[in-house]
């Protein structure tokens, strides 16, 4: 049977419903629905970073004082943040079937595309399966403008570069002064109003920008970020990915990078003996069923420091409950809604 995103039914669930582990078999009609395990999604945000040298690199020392300008292009990357959620994925060992009777109520199930369980009697969502964090977005830096276009007569007619080197430094100077006697309150052109004067702030901090990176030189950024999953189980400083500051982020097993550790500790908070009782195979039951998951301490580390540590819902350190027949006869309408991430439930509302 091929799983549907939404499936409304034309019997209903109630008590004499029979849910039972499997497919659907011969003639029987009902929903067949999956229950999902929890994978962790590592949101690795990095940075390219390209270099390029100014066109005065070796004068910026002795016109603007700065030191350690770098006279060749080069690139690398750095490792920004990582950020952790759960997604979940259909668990193919935990696949249902509700067997509906005649002369019953209609129910509405809805399914994700993936056929795990979204909700029960809830109208239909629209949304995604699973509902991740986004990530955070890095803030642009100040857009450098074409340095040309600041140049004066003067300096484009100077017949050296260290002479046009020394004009240039004379203009990014020139350029401070202007800002800063307008700070000050003591330019000619001072305007009185708060906005313009911070537009003609950004225009001379952007000029000055422009100008000293013909010594400094410019770097590009460009930030990207990298999805990596994880099937959760017991580790101890597995490695999870690594990353290379001339390439980037690599595979777990490039040696090319330096290790990311993860360690996932089950903090059992879901008894063992009940979930092994819960999961036995073969088992009939009765209801609709659902994860409750347990939960681990997840931690990653990097050249000894931290990365990221927080407690995550994880399913499969859980166990498989059921929600009773009774609650869907036809005299009650029950709305259920589940967390397509872990299996466990969000919501229940019981209506006569």
């Amino acid at each position: 049977m091929q799983l549907a995103a939404l499936l409304m039914v034309t019997a209903g669930i109630h008590a004499q419903t029979e849910v039972t582990a499997g497919i659907m078999r011969g003639k029987d009609y009902g929903v067949t629905y999956l229950l999902p395990k929890t994978e962790i999604v590592l949101n690795v945000q990095a940075t390219k970073h390209i270099y390029t040298p100014g066109e005065f690199c070796k004068y910026a020392e002795r016109y603007l004082r700065l030191t350690d300008v770098a006279t060749e292009s080069r690139e690398y990357w750095t490792l920004d943040k990582v950020q952790t959620t759960v997604a979940g994925v259909p668990d193919k060992d935990k696949v249902f079937f509700v067997k509906l009777k005649d002369k019953t109520v209609a129910p509405l199930m809805e399914l994700t595309e993936d056929g795990i369980v979204r909700s029960i009697n809830m109208p239909y969502s629209g949304g995604k399966s699973t509902k991740e964090q986004p990530v955070e977005a890095t803030p642009e830096p100040m857009k450098l403008l074409d340095p040309s276009t600041f140049l004066t007569e003067e300096i484009m007619m100077a017949n050296s570069s260290a002479k046009m080197a020394e004009l240039v430094a004379k203009e990014i100077y020139s350029i401070r002064e202007s800002k800063n006697a307008l700070l000050r309150g003591e330019a000619d052109n001072t305007p009185q109003d708060g906005a313009q004067l911070k537009l003609m702030l950004d225009n001379l901090n952007q000029q000055e920008a422009s100008l000293v990176a013909m010594f400094a030189g410019q770097t590009v950024s460009e930030p990207q970020t990298f999805a990596i999953r994880i099937t959760p189980r017991t580790m101890q400083g597995s490695v999870a990915f690594r990353f290379s500051k001339k390439l980037g982020v690599v595979d777990d097993n490039d040696l090319a990078g330096e290790p990311i550790y993860i360690t996932i500790t089950d903090l059992k908070t879901i008894d063992a003996a009940a979930a092994n009782a819960a999961d036995g195979e073969g088992k009939k039951v009765d209801g609709v069923a659902y994860n409750v998951p347990g939960r681990a301490q997840v931690t990653l580390t990097y050249d000894h420091q931290k990365l990221f540590e927080s407690e995550l819902p994880v399913t499969q350190f859980g166990t498989t409950e059921y929600l009773a027949p009774v609650l869907f006869n036809k005299n009650t309408l029950t709305k259920v809604l589940f967390d397509t991430a872990t299996g466990g439930l969000l919501k229940v509302d019981r209506g006569e």
